[in-house]
Protein backbone atom coordinates (compact mmCIF):
# COMPACT_ATOMS: atom_id res chain seq x y z
CA UNK A 1 0.00 0.00 0.00
CA UNK A 2 1.24 3.60 -0.98
CA UNK A 3 0.73 6.30 0.87
CA UNK A 4 -1.16 9.18 -0.89
CA UNK A 5 -0.17 12.58 0.12
CA UNK A 6 -3.80 13.59 1.11
CA UNK A 7 -4.08 10.40 3.81
CA UNK A 8 -4.03 11.62 7.27
CA UNK A 9 -4.03 7.80 8.68
CA UNK A 10 -1.09 6.12 7.45
CA UNK A 11 0.22 9.35 5.19
CA UNK A 12 3.14 10.84 5.04
CA UNK A 13 5.39 13.21 7.94
CA UNK A 14 5.74 12.79 11.43
CA UNK A 15 2.52 11.56 13.55
CA UNK A 16 2.55 15.12 14.83
CA UNK A 17 2.08 16.44 11.33
CA UNK A 18 -0.40 14.71 10.72
CA UNK A 19 -2.46 15.45 13.61
CA UNK A 20 -1.71 19.25 13.01
CA UNK A 21 -3.35 18.60 9.61
CA UNK A 22 -6.47 16.99 11.39
CA UNK A 23 -6.83 19.91 13.41
CA UNK A 24 -6.43 21.96 10.81
CA UNK A 25 -8.79 20.14 8.03
CA UNK A 26 -11.90 20.30 9.39
CA UNK A 27 -14.96 21.61 7.56
CA UNK A 28 -17.33 24.44 8.43
CA UNK A 29 -20.16 23.01 9.41
CA UNK A 30 -18.67 20.35 11.53
CA UNK A 31 -16.81 22.54 14.40
CA UNK A 32 -17.18 22.36 17.92
CA UNK A 33 -16.42 24.63 20.63
CA UNK A 34 -16.64 22.56 24.16
CA UNK A 35 -14.34 23.96 26.78
CA UNK A 36 -11.16 21.82 27.33
CA UNK A 37 -10.35 20.81 31.25
CA UNK A 38 -6.63 20.99 31.90
CA UNK A 39 -6.55 18.37 34.44
CA UNK A 40 -8.02 15.89 32.55
CA UNK A 41 -6.12 13.45 29.45
CA UNK A 42 -6.41 9.90 28.86
CA UNK A 43 -4.64 7.16 30.58
CA UNK A 44 -0.99 7.62 30.36
CA UNK A 45 1.12 5.80 28.03
CA UNK A 46 2.82 3.42 30.21
CA UNK A 47 -0.84 2.01 30.86
CA UNK A 48 -1.75 -1.24 30.11
CA UNK A 49 -4.75 0.01 27.94
CA UNK A 50 -2.25 1.74 25.81
CA UNK A 51 -0.17 -0.70 25.20
CA UNK A 52 -3.42 -2.89 24.13
CA UNK A 53 -4.00 -0.45 21.29
CA UNK A 54 -0.51 -0.56 20.66
CA UNK A 55 -0.75 -4.38 20.03
CA UNK A 56 -3.62 -4.33 18.58
CA UNK A 57 -3.34 -1.98 16.13
CA UNK A 58 0.30 -2.58 14.74
CA UNK A 59 -1.42 -6.19 13.60
CA UNK A 60 -3.89 -4.71 11.43
CA UNK A 61 -2.95 -4.92 8.09
CA UNK A 62 -5.01 -2.57 6.08
CA UNK A 63 -5.53 -1.60 2.09
CA UNK A 64 -5.91 0.98 0.13
CA UNK A 65 -9.57 1.15 0.39
CA UNK A 66 -9.31 0.79 4.55
CA UNK A 67 -7.07 4.08 4.14
CA UNK A 68 -9.43 5.76 1.83
CA UNK A 69 -12.36 5.41 4.25
CA UNK A 70 -10.65 5.99 7.11
CA UNK A 71 -9.06 9.55 6.01
CA UNK A 72 -12.55 10.33 4.62
CA UNK A 73 -14.53 9.64 7.81
CA UNK A 74 -11.50 12.15 8.91
CA UNK A 75 -11.48 14.81 7.20
CA UNK A 76 -15.31 14.80 7.36
CA UNK A 77 -15.92 14.14 11.33
CA UNK A 78 -18.54 11.32 10.69
CA UNK A 79 -18.46 8.01 12.11
CA UNK A 80 -16.89 4.72 9.61
CA UNK A 81 -19.45 2.03 9.62
CA UNK A 82 -17.30 -1.07 8.53
CA UNK A 83 -19.24 -4.10 7.54
CA UNK A 84 -17.83 -7.10 6.51
CA UNK A 85 -17.69 -11.14 7.78
CA UNK A 86 -16.79 -12.15 11.13
CA UNK A 87 -13.18 -12.18 11.20
CA UNK A 88 -11.99 -10.21 8.57
CA UNK A 89 -10.74 -7.20 11.34
CA UNK A 90 -13.60 -4.71 11.63
CA UNK A 91 -12.55 -3.96 15.34
CA UNK A 92 -8.88 -3.78 14.70
CA UNK A 93 -9.07 -1.07 12.42
CA UNK A 94 -10.30 0.48 15.33
CA UNK A 95 -6.86 0.23 17.19
CA UNK A 96 -4.81 0.51 14.21
CA UNK A 97 -6.03 4.19 13.55
CA UNK A 98 -5.71 4.96 17.37
CA UNK A 99 -2.06 3.44 17.26
CA UNK A 100 -1.28 5.31 13.86
CA UNK A 101 -1.78 8.67 14.94
CA UNK A 102 -1.25 8.08 18.94
CA UNK A 103 -4.96 9.10 20.06
CA UNK A 104 -4.71 6.95 23.25
CA UNK A 105 -6.56 3.86 24.07
CA UNK A 106 -9.25 2.72 22.56
CA UNK A 107 -12.90 3.57 24.03
CA UNK A 108 -14.43 0.46 23.55
CA UNK A 109 -18.73 0.20 23.62
CA UNK A 110 -19.83 -3.57 22.94
CA UNK A 111 -23.35 -3.61 21.87
CA UNK A 112 -26.40 -6.03 23.00
CA UNK A 113 -29.71 -6.11 22.04
CA UNK A 114 -30.25 -4.50 25.83
CA UNK A 115 -28.05 -1.42 25.19
CA UNK A 116 -29.00 2.18 25.00
CA UNK A 117 -28.24 5.26 23.80
CA UNK A 118 -27.94 5.90 28.11
CA UNK A 119 -25.79 3.12 28.36
CA UNK A 120 -22.81 4.74 25.84
CA UNK A 121 -23.49 8.54 27.41
CA UNK A 122 -23.14 7.89 31.26
CA UNK A 123 -24.30 5.33 34.11
CA UNK A 124 -25.92 6.46 37.25
CA UNK A 125 -26.04 4.59 40.79
CA UNK A 126 -29.19 6.06 42.10
CA UNK A 127 -29.91 3.10 44.63
CA UNK A 128 -25.64 3.64 46.10
CA UNK A 129 -26.57 7.19 46.31
CA UNK A 130 -30.38 6.40 48.35
CA UNK A 131 -28.55 4.24 50.21
CA UNK A 132 -26.27 6.39 51.63
CA UNK A 133 -28.77 8.75 52.07
CA UNK A 134 -30.30 6.17 54.46
CA UNK A 135 -27.12 5.64 56.39
CA UNK A 136 -26.99 9.23 56.20
CA UNK A 137 -30.14 9.69 58.25
CA UNK A 138 -29.91 6.69 60.53
CA UNK A 139 -26.56 8.09 61.86
CA UNK A 140 -28.06 11.89 62.21
CA UNK A 141 -25.89 13.08 59.66
CA UNK A 142 -27.13 16.11 57.42
CA UNK A 143 -25.82 15.53 54.75
CA UNK A 144 -25.12 19.03 53.48
CA UNK A 145 -26.39 22.23 54.11
CA UNK A 146 -29.23 22.33 52.03
CA UNK A 147 -30.70 18.92 53.09
CA UNK A 148 -30.00 17.25 49.31
CA UNK A 149 -28.46 13.97 50.22
CA UNK A 150 -24.86 12.96 49.58
CA UNK A 151 -23.13 15.19 46.41
CA UNK A 152 -23.94 13.18 43.26
CA UNK A 153 -20.84 13.12 41.63
CA UNK A 154 -19.26 9.54 43.45
CA UNK A 155 -22.71 8.28 41.81
CA UNK A 156 -22.07 9.19 38.20
CA UNK A 157 -19.27 7.52 35.43
CA UNK A 158 -19.00 8.84 31.87
CA UNK A 159 -19.47 5.87 29.50
CA UNK A 160 -17.73 5.09 26.40
CA UNK A 161 -19.28 7.57 24.02
CA UNK A 162 -19.41 9.74 26.56
CA UNK A 163 -16.34 9.76 27.19
CA UNK A 164 -15.16 9.91 23.81
CA UNK A 165 -16.91 13.45 23.74
CA UNK A 166 -15.46 15.16 26.82
CA UNK A 167 -13.71 18.22 25.42
CA UNK A 168 -10.30 18.11 24.26
CA UNK A 169 -7.95 19.40 21.56
CA UNK A 170 -7.14 15.61 20.00
CA UNK A 171 -10.08 13.59 19.64
CA UNK A 172 -10.42 9.76 20.98
CA UNK A 173 -10.99 6.96 18.88
CA UNK A 174 -14.49 5.07 19.90
CA UNK A 175 -15.31 1.23 18.90
CA UNK A 176 -19.20 0.82 18.88
CA UNK A 177 -18.65 -2.77 18.25
CA UNK A 178 -21.37 -5.15 16.74
CA UNK A 179 -24.31 -2.72 16.29
CA UNK A 180 -26.82 -4.71 13.96
CA UNK A 181 -27.21 -6.06 17.64
CA UNK A 182 -29.09 -3.07 18.78
CA UNK A 183 -32.08 -2.67 19.15
CA UNK A 184 -34.00 -0.86 16.44
CA UNK A 185 -34.37 2.34 18.04
CA UNK A 186 -30.52 2.66 19.05
CA UNK A 187 -29.32 3.80 15.33
CA UNK A 188 -31.99 6.73 15.74
CA UNK A 189 -30.66 7.63 18.67
CA UNK A 190 -27.46 8.03 18.11
CA UNK A 191 -28.03 10.72 15.17
CA UNK A 192 -28.51 13.70 17.41
CA UNK A 193 -25.31 13.14 19.29
CA UNK A 194 -23.38 12.34 15.87
CA UNK A 195 -24.81 15.18 14.71
CA UNK A 196 -24.36 17.97 17.69
CA UNK A 197 -21.43 16.46 20.03
CA UNK A 198 -23.34 17.11 22.48
CA UNK A 199 -25.24 15.35 25.17
CA UNK A 200 -26.67 16.51 28.97
CA UNK A 201 -27.45 14.61 31.75
CA UNK A 202 -30.34 15.28 33.61
CA UNK A 203 -29.27 14.29 36.95
CA UNK A 204 -26.76 16.93 37.09
CA UNK A 205 -28.82 19.81 35.42
CA UNK A 206 -31.48 19.05 37.95
CA UNK A 207 -28.70 19.60 41.04
CA UNK A 208 -26.80 22.48 38.83
CA UNK A 209 -28.40 25.29 41.64
CA UNK A 210 -26.64 23.54 44.44
CA UNK A 211 -23.77 21.67 42.49
CA UNK A 212 -23.31 23.78 39.22
CA UNK A 213 -19.62 22.10 38.78
CA UNK A 214 -18.70 18.26 39.48
CA UNK A 215 -16.02 15.88 38.78
CA UNK A 216 -16.90 12.63 37.60
CA UNK A 217 -15.64 9.33 36.61
CA UNK A 218 -14.47 8.04 33.06
CA UNK A 219 -14.89 5.20 31.10
CA UNK A 220 -11.27 5.07 31.16
CA UNK A 221 -10.40 4.99 35.12
CA UNK A 222 -13.70 5.27 37.58
CA UNK A 223 -10.96 7.65 39.88
CA UNK A 224 -9.94 9.86 37.08
CA UNK A 225 -12.09 13.22 37.27
CA UNK A 226 -13.45 15.46 34.87
CA UNK A 227 -15.07 18.58 35.15
CA UNK A 228 -18.78 18.64 34.17
CA UNK A 229 -20.54 21.83 34.45
CA UNK A 230 -24.22 22.38 34.51
CA UNK A 231 -25.07 18.41 33.13
CA UNK A 232 -23.76 19.35 29.68
CA UNK A 233 -20.94 17.82 28.03
CA UNK A 234 -19.75 19.10 24.13
CA UNK A 235 -17.25 18.08 22.36
CA UNK A 236 -14.28 20.37 21.04
CA UNK A 237 -12.72 17.76 18.55
CA UNK A 238 -15.55 14.79 17.18
CA UNK A 239 -14.06 11.27 18.12
CA UNK A 240 -12.81 9.27 15.63
CA UNK A 241 -16.24 6.97 15.70
CA UNK A 242 -15.98 2.76 14.43
CA UNK A 243 -18.77 1.20 14.07
CA UNK A 244 -19.09 -2.32 13.33
CA UNK A 245 -21.30 -4.43 12.02
CA UNK A 246 -21.41 -7.99 10.50
CA UNK A 247 -24.40 -7.71 7.91
CA UNK A 248 -27.09 -9.08 10.28
CA UNK A 249 -30.02 -6.05 9.62
CA UNK A 250 -30.41 -2.77 7.90
CA UNK A 251 -29.91 0.63 9.20
CA UNK A 252 -32.43 3.21 8.62
CA UNK A 253 -31.63 5.74 5.35
CA UNK A 254 -31.27 8.72 7.98
CA UNK A 255 -28.43 6.90 10.24
CA UNK A 256 -26.44 5.57 6.40
CA UNK A 257 -26.53 9.25 5.19
CA UNK A 258 -24.11 10.67 8.34
CA UNK A 259 -22.05 7.55 8.44
CA UNK A 260 -19.12 6.64 5.48
CA UNK A 261 -19.25 3.51 4.97
CA UNK A 262 -16.73 0.30 4.25
CA UNK A 263 -17.35 -3.19 2.94
CA UNK A 264 -14.28 -4.58 4.31
CA UNK A 265 -13.36 -7.60 1.49
CA UNK A 266 -12.06 -11.12 3.19
CA UNK A 267 -8.09 -10.69 2.83
CA UNK A 268 -6.54 -12.31 0.02
CA UNK A 269 -2.95 -14.19 0.11
CA UNK A 270 -0.76 -11.36 0.28
CA UNK A 271 -2.18 -9.84 2.99
CA UNK A 272 -3.05 -12.97 4.70
CA UNK A 273 1.12 -14.05 4.86
CA UNK A 274 1.33 -10.24 5.92
CA UNK A 275 -1.35 -10.99 9.03
CA UNK A 276 0.12 -13.89 9.37
CA UNK A 277 4.12 -12.52 9.58
CA UNK A 278 3.13 -9.45 12.37
CA UNK A 279 0.35 -11.29 14.46
CA UNK A 280 2.75 -14.17 14.96
CA UNK A 281 6.00 -11.97 15.34
CA UNK A 282 7.81 -13.80 12.07
CA UNK A 283 10.22 -13.12 9.78
CA UNK A 284 9.34 -12.57 6.22
CA UNK A 285 11.04 -16.27 5.13
CA UNK A 286 9.20 -17.95 7.90
CA UNK A 287 6.13 -16.25 7.16
CA UNK A 288 6.69 -17.36 3.35
CA UNK A 289 7.31 -20.96 4.61
CA UNK A 290 3.51 -20.59 6.12
CA UNK A 291 1.75 -19.88 2.40
CA UNK A 292 0.97 -23.65 2.10
CA UNK A 293 -1.09 -23.46 4.47
CA UNK A 294 -2.51 -19.46 3.46
CA UNK A 295 -3.52 -21.49 0.06
CA UNK A 296 -5.27 -24.75 2.03
CA UNK A 297 -7.05 -22.04 4.30
CA UNK A 298 -7.98 -19.89 1.24
CA UNK A 299 -9.40 -23.28 -0.99
CA UNK A 300 -11.62 -24.27 1.89
CA UNK A 301 -12.63 -20.98 2.67
CA UNK A 302 -14.52 -21.43 -1.25
CA UNK A 303 -16.89 -23.94 0.26
CA UNK A 304 -17.56 -21.71 3.05
CA UNK A 305 -16.69 -19.01 5.57
CA UNK A 306 -13.67 -19.24 7.24
CA UNK A 307 -12.39 -16.31 9.64
CA UNK A 308 -8.65 -15.37 9.72
CA UNK A 309 -7.82 -16.67 13.12
CA UNK A 310 -8.78 -19.79 12.53
CA UNK A 311 -5.78 -19.74 9.92
CA UNK A 312 -3.34 -18.01 12.72
CA UNK A 313 -4.56 -21.00 15.19
CA UNK A 314 -3.50 -23.58 12.68
CA UNK A 315 -0.13 -21.69 11.92
CA UNK A 316 0.49 -21.59 15.43
CA UNK A 317 -0.26 -25.06 16.08
CA UNK A 318 2.40 -25.91 13.03
CA UNK A 319 5.11 -23.87 14.59
CA UNK A 320 4.56 -25.59 17.61
CA UNK A 321 5.19 -29.01 15.55
CA UNK A 322 1.70 -30.34 16.09
CA UNK A 323 0.70 -33.01 13.78
CA UNK A 324 3.69 -33.65 12.54
CA UNK A 325 2.72 -36.86 10.77
CA UNK A 326 2.43 -35.60 6.77
CA UNK A 327 -0.23 -38.25 6.55
CA UNK A 328 -2.84 -36.70 8.87
CA UNK A 329 -2.66 -32.94 7.54
CA UNK A 330 -6.12 -33.64 6.17
CA UNK A 331 -7.41 -34.94 9.69
CA UNK A 332 -5.44 -31.85 11.42
CA UNK A 333 -6.99 -29.08 8.67
CA UNK A 334 -10.30 -30.47 9.59
CA UNK A 335 -9.80 -29.99 13.28
CA UNK A 336 -8.39 -26.38 13.18
CA UNK A 337 -10.55 -25.18 9.74
CA UNK A 338 -13.68 -25.86 10.42
CA UNK A 339 -15.79 -23.94 7.81
CA UNK A 340 -18.48 -21.08 9.93
CA UNK A 341 -21.08 -21.62 7.16
CA UNK A 342 -21.40 -24.34 4.89
CA UNK A 343 -21.22 -27.49 4.02
CA UNK A 344 -19.48 -29.44 7.06
CA UNK A 345 -18.81 -33.30 5.45
CA UNK A 346 -15.62 -34.08 6.18
CA UNK A 347 -14.96 -31.57 8.85
CA UNK A 348 -15.46 -33.94 11.67
CA UNK A 349 -17.96 -32.60 14.23
CA UNK A 350 -18.66 -28.93 14.72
Amino acid sequence: MTAEDWWIYRGPGARDDRRAKLAAECPPWRTFDGETDPGYDFPDRDSAAWRETLRRGADHVPDTAEANAVNTALYLRRPLLVTGKPGVGKSSLAYSIAADLGLGPVLHWPITSRSTLRDGLYQYDAIGRLHEANLRHLRGQNPDPDGEGPSIAPYLRLGPLGTALLPREQPRVLLVDEIDKSDIDLPGDLLTVFEEGTYDIPELARVAGQEPEVRVGTHDDPEARVHVRRGLVRCRSFPVIVLTSNGERDFPPPFLRRCIRLYMEQPGEEKLVQIVRRRLRLDTAEADRQRGLVEQFLQRRLDGDLATDQLLNAVQLRLRGAWPDTAGEGEFLDAVLQRLTGPTTGQGPL
